[in-house]
């Protein structure tokens, strides 16, 4: 069967932003790249968040996630990979020759030399907000991500959650919110600390520790909630135009959990060259632990790297260990000239 499939270099598996750079980056070195994505777009865990800034990506000022999902897509293309949507990889072969067989839920079969998983936390679900017939507004004003800002113009709302998106809800819609209510079960945020300072700082009203405990409707949609304080169990109630829930997401890896790969705290473990214990299998982004790791977007790039270099120097030990910069690598000069550009 084997034979009878294209062999790639490297298929990546997860098409967020450690798994577009990661195509990328295996374009600079020169290899037959496949990169396949569960979801019917690329973007991963930025998709739920197109309207949020991102701040901390090096050398990139503010920039909508969704325009970086754009930008990323656009520099993963960059040398003409193979990229597949609408499929969940749910088997594993190993062949003797030492290559992988991949299977598909679609029953689609992918041949490689190595794989790289960028999976993040796998197929991911929002953790719903726990009380009886929450579900009913979800049609109305209960909101578990903030597509669009300009929903909440003008309106009263109330966040729930203390992670880095509901901070970082809560000073996005700051400015043109009617006002703007945040609770959380803890005194600390989870959030960047001056991104929590920021809101501390602004009119947002902070409500700690407390939980949102029920919801009060007009039939439709929610007009007030009761949140309690977790300790006394004394309550606010509070008028709301709107309702964001943020308390996290449920992770799934489906049927890759049973590949033997080793993981602890559902983050698979890796070498500092993000080999995992399974050879020619490495991994990258939010997937990975290890000691040194930095959860931000910035670090699944340097992850993104490590792990297509160790791929390379398995298949060829002679090769060099590490791409040559752009403004050096001969991939680069055809492309250089077609910007009017001297190599």
């Amino acid at each position: 069967m084997s034979e009878q499939l294209e062999l790639y270099d490297v298929t990546i598996i997860g098409g967020g932003p450690a798994g577009m750079y990661t195509t990328f980056y295996s374009g600079m070195r020169d290899l037959k790249t496949k990169l396949i994505e569960a979801k019917n777009e690329l973007g991963g865990r930025m998709l739920i968040y197109p309207e949020k800034m991102i701040w901390d990506v090096g050398g990139v000022t503010p920039i909508l996630c969704g325009k970086l999902i754009e930008q990323l897509e656009q520099q993963a293309k960059t040398f003409d990979p193979t990229i597949v949507l609408g499929q969940q990889i749910t088997g594993l072969e190993k062949q003797a020759d030492g290559t992988f067989i991949l299977m598909s839920d679609t029953g689609e079969r992918h041949h490689t030399r190595t794989i790289i998983l960028a999976i993040g936390y796998g197929i991911l679900t929002m953790q719903k907000l726990e009380i009886e017939g929450a579900d009913r507004y979800e049609v109305t004003n209960l909101h578990y991500t903030v597509q669009e800002l300009e929903v909440f113009r003008d309106k009263r709302v109330v966040i729930s959650g203390g992670g880095n998106s509901a901070v970082d809800w809560a000073n996005e819609l700051e400015p043109i919110a009617a006002s703007v209510t945040i609770v959380h079960r803890r005194d600390q945020f989870g959030g960047h600390e001056r991104n929590v300072v920021k809101m501390k700082e602004s009119s947002v009203q902070v409500k700690t520790p407390y939980a949102v405990s029920q919801l009060h409707s007009n039939g439709e949609s929610i007009q007030q909630v009761t949140i309690s304080h977790i300790e006394t169990g004394e309550t606010e109630l509070v008028d709301v135009d709107a309702v964001i829930v943020n308390h996290g997401l449920k992770c799934d890896y489906g049927p890759l959990a049973q590949w033997g790969l080793a993981m602890e705290d559902e983050t698979a473990l890796v070498s500092p060259k993000m080999e995992t214990n399974i050879p020619g299998i490495y991994a990258a982004g939010d997937f990975v632990n290890f000691e040194s790791k930095v959860r931000l977007i910035a670090g699944a790039f340097t992850d993104a790297a490590l792990a297509l270099n160790s791929a390379k120097t398995y298949m060829d030990p002679e090769a060099p260990a590490v791409a040559y910069v752009s403004s050096h690598n001969e991939r680069f000069k055809e492309k250089n000239k077609a910007l009017g550009v001297e190599s």
